[in-house]
């Protein structure tokens, strides 16, 4: 298997698990790395997530790194655009952050507004 053979079937895994973070929910970069065997690999994570296609289907704004922030910088309009995606799902956001007991994929049913 090529370099180039290994890195698209690491991130066709990767977009597998982000695939299954339910709507109305969060996952971390670290959180996918770990539900996909890549332990200590969340900037592969986010490098994955970089190169999705537009039209891809995967829900690359479900993830955000483990400060419950987003990862992009706040005068990009990438930024608005993930926080407003958020936000249609019923996600709230206390200033920059988002709750991760309250949002996160390992949130209880009873523990979230939606």
């Amino acid at each position: 298997m090529t370099r180039s053979e290994r890195k698209t079937s690491l991130y066709e895994i990767i977009y597998s698990a982000v695939r299954k973070i339910p709507r109305g929910r969060v996952a971390t970069y670290g959180e996918i790395a770990r539900l996909c065997g890549l332990r200590e690999h969340a900037r592969l994570v986010g490098y994955a997530l970089h190169n999705l296609k537009p039209d891809s289907g995967v829900p690359w704004h479900r993830v955000i790194n483990s400060q419950g922030k987003i990862s992009l910088p706040k005068d990009n309009g990438a930024y608005e655009f993930q926080k407003k995606l958020l936000e249609s799902e019923g996600i709230v956001f206390i200033g920059d952050k988002i709750d991760l007991t309250k949002y996160g994929v390992g949130a209880s049913d009873k523990n979230s507004k939606r």
